[in-house]
């Protein structure tokens, strides 16, 4: 009886082991399934990850000026990698620096003149487009006297400037014709290559008057207190328009072939665009830092002359609206200025 009660014993204990060991291995079974489908799922995911669009490079380019200074949230986003995509950007000190590239292909997106805009516009038979305005008017008659107060007393004298061929200039020779002056003969303008020049001579000059856009503006009243403004040039604008139209000085335009291939990224970047412009109106002292470090402008002039650049971003039918009335206005005296006829509706970029 005792040896039948151990084979007994025995035989119970034989089974559970078994049934330890099988749940044992049923176990590390589950946890061997649950960890590969965890890995599964894991893979997965790094499909879709992998699967979504990958950061694009794009070339961007600006003016050393207002044009640049909106954009300076967004070159420090993409700096430290959180925007939508990989922009490289390039700050110009002429504007044919930027009119070359665009055309050969090597800048995606710029922030040009708006009369260049159209320029090209029609030099690429409508392969560049109008994607928003970024500045509206930068431009001030300053002089180191007290001899100007109106259009009129620039008759007779020289005045220097930059922009030859661009919105300074055709801007210019509106308001002097329109107030009797002929640009040609009643006066002498003297155009420079940047508006560091002007800023020099208006610097070391005891009678100089000059047509500068802003921060130059601030950049000089700063180092010579006997500069002043003589001449709001919005102002003057609006005395002598009758349409409603005012003066955009620099817009957003891109190539219509990488738009037509890249349309999302484009969305992207103009909404950053646009967040950037807010962010610089909003904050001018980190704002004019960010100009100091990515080496526009030094930060105190910036933060000065921030209120007075009009910085903004307009897309869409108001984009359309301003630039088509600015543009006939230019046309109007000289088609030349927009590239000699006016943009077709496929210039505009109306985001739906």
């Amino acid at each position: 009886m005792k040896k039948l009660m151990s084979v007994l014993i025995v035989i119970m204990l034989s089974v559970t082991m078994i049934g330890g060991c099988s749940g044992s291995e049923g176990g590390n079974g589950d946890t061997a399934s649950e960890k590969t489908t965890a890995e599964t799922g894991n893979e997965e995911t790094g499909e879709e990850e992998t699967g979504q669009a990958e950061k694009m490079d794009i070339s961007i380019a600006g003016l050393k000026g207002a044009t640049s200074i909106g954009m300076v949230k967004m070159m420090e986003v993409a700096a430290n990698g959180e925007a939508a995509n990989n922009y490289k950007f390039k700050v110009a000190g002429t504007a044919d620096e930027i009119s070359a590239a665009l055309v050969k292909g090597e800048i995606d997106i710029a922030a040009v003149p708006c009369n260049l805009a159209s320029v090209l516009y029609n030099k690429t038979e409508g392969g560049i487009m109008l994607a928003g305005i970024n500045t509206l008017n930068v431009l001030y008659v300053i002089e180191t006297g007290m001899s100007v107060s109106s259009v009129e007393d620039l008759k007779g004298r020289t005045v220097y400037s930059t922009g030859k061929g661009t919105t300074p200039e055709y801007t210019l020779n509106y308001l002097l014709q329109s107030n009797g002056i002929d640009p040609a003969s009643d006066l002498t303008i003297e155009y420079k290559a940047e508006a560091t020049e002007v800023a020099s001579i208006l610097s070391s000059s005891e009678d100089a008057i000059a047509v500068l856009p802003q921060p130059y503006v601030t950049t000089v009243m700063m180092s010579n207190d006997k500069v002043r403004i003589a001449i709001d040039i919005q102002e003057e604008w609006d005395k002598i328009s009758n349409d409603g139209s005012g003066i955009v000085t620099g817009v957003v335009v891109v190539r219509k072939d990488f738009l037509e291939e890249n349309q999302e990224a484009v969305d992207a970047f103009l909404e950053e665009y646009k967040d950037s412009a807010a962010y610089v109106n909003e904050n001018a002292g980190d704002a004019a830092a960010l100009v100091e470090k990515f080496e526009i402008f030094k930060a105190d002039v910036t933060e000065k002359a921030i209120p007075l650049c009009n910085i903004t971003f307009i897309g869409g039918d108001e984009m359309k609206e301003k630039v088509s009335g600015y543009l006939e206005v230019l046309f109007g005296q000289n088609p030349n200025s927009v590239g000699g006829k006016m943009p077709g509706d496929d210039f505009y970029y109306l985001k739906k």
